[in-house]
């Protein structure tokens, strides 16, 4: 899930604002910590549950790829589409079903896993929750199988965690980055609460909210944002922070992955695409560039996660202009200066 603060629970004016039609993220209730004496560091030890179509979970898949964590942490992937009406269990339930056909493409997803991190072989997500007597459903998990437990469910604090303890869970890379170094914590923070409140959950209050006024004010935001964004990047930084990756451009890099191809329609996000604004677009090639980055999302997901759930269930072919996505990302000169 998103960014959460505080105790687990609601806010307790969130059906309010739901009842007037703002969209409220639910509050994670795992929030334990790796590192701790119940969650020592190890390699091998640890197992993440995620859905590539989730921009949460693609933080956490991100920050195992970059921190050079492919083999030393496992890694289990739901259907793109969560559960039907006529499922034994009922609808909208994440599931991992390796054999699933996608509409998009009529075959299974070569991604897609059966649960292996628990040892039980779970079908739902629900059911890892509920082996600990909780009615969560949601992903990215972070889970500890040698205390078959749950160590924490907010992608926040999963990357963060990961980000600590990297060398110790047993990364490829010698050193492996940090991706929130001491220096630069204040500047990340503040990007961080800028970029979550009003591009990451910005994009999801727009796109499901079902009050004209408060779509059109978390439109407005959302691209006041790339703007500003667009106007950081001016002076020829590769990254937000500076020369170097942080934990602010990896936090920002799912939403904008997804706006051309899916947020524009989705989200009703269509106030331009990001070839539109050429700092921000030469920024998400040179992030989609990073060893281990394209490996750990998939626009085919999420054009299926989005769109195959919607009222009528087709997922749009394109666009194919001008050029075919994710290839264009290899692409930095398609940037409209």
């Amino acid at each position: 899930m998103g960014d959460q603060a505080g105790m687990a629970g609601e806010e307790p004016e969130a059906e309010a604002r739901r009842a007037r039609g703002e969209f409220v993220r639910g509050v994670s209730a795992h929030r334990g910590s790796l590192g701790s004496k119940a969650h020592p560091p190890a390699p091998h030890r640890y197992h993440l549950f995620v859905a590539l179509n989730c921009p949460w979970c693609h933080r956490v898949t991100l920050a195992r790829a970059v921190l050079g964590l492919e083999e030393s942490v496992g890694l289990d992937v739901a259907f793109p589409n969560r559960t039907e009406e006529a499922d034994p269990a009922g609808p909208n339930l994440w599931h991992f079903a390796p054999d699933r056909a996608a509409s998009l493409t009529g075959a299974p997803l070569p991604e897609c896993t059966e649960e292996r991190g628990t040892g039980a072989g779970h079908r739902l997500v629900r059911d890892i929750y509920r082996a600990e007597g909780s009615e969560e459903k949601s992903v990215p998990i972070l889970y500890d199988r040698a205390a078959g437990r749950i160590v924490n469910n907010e992608s926040a604090e999963i990357l963060r965690q990961l980000n600590a303890h990297a060398a110790a869970l047993g990364s490829r890379l010698d050193p492996p980055p940090d991706l929130y170094p001491q220096a630069l914590r204040e500047e990340i923070d503040a990007l961080n609460a800028a970029i979550y409140a009003e591009v990451n959950n910005g994009a999801y209050r727009a796109g499901f909210s079902s009050d004209q006024e408060t779509y059109a004010a978390a439109y407005r935001a959302y691209f006041d944002r790339l703007e500003a964004l667009e106007a950081l990047l001016a002076d020829g930084r590769p990254f937000l922070t500076g020369a170097h990756f942080t934990e602010a451009d990896l936090r920002l890099f799912p939403t904008l992955y997804r706006h051309d191809p899916v947020y524009y329609l989705r989200m009703k996000l269509n106030g331009a695409r990001l070839l539109d604004f050429p700092h921000l677009w030469r920024w998400l090639c040179r992030v989609h560039a990073l060893p281990g980055v394209a490996a750990s999302g998939s626009l085919l997901h999420c054009r299926q996660g989005y769109f195959g759930r919607s009222w009528n269930g087709t997922v749009p072919l394109g666009p194919e202009r001008p050029m075919a996505y994710p290839a264009a990302y290899e692409h930095p000169e398609l940037a409209r200066d």
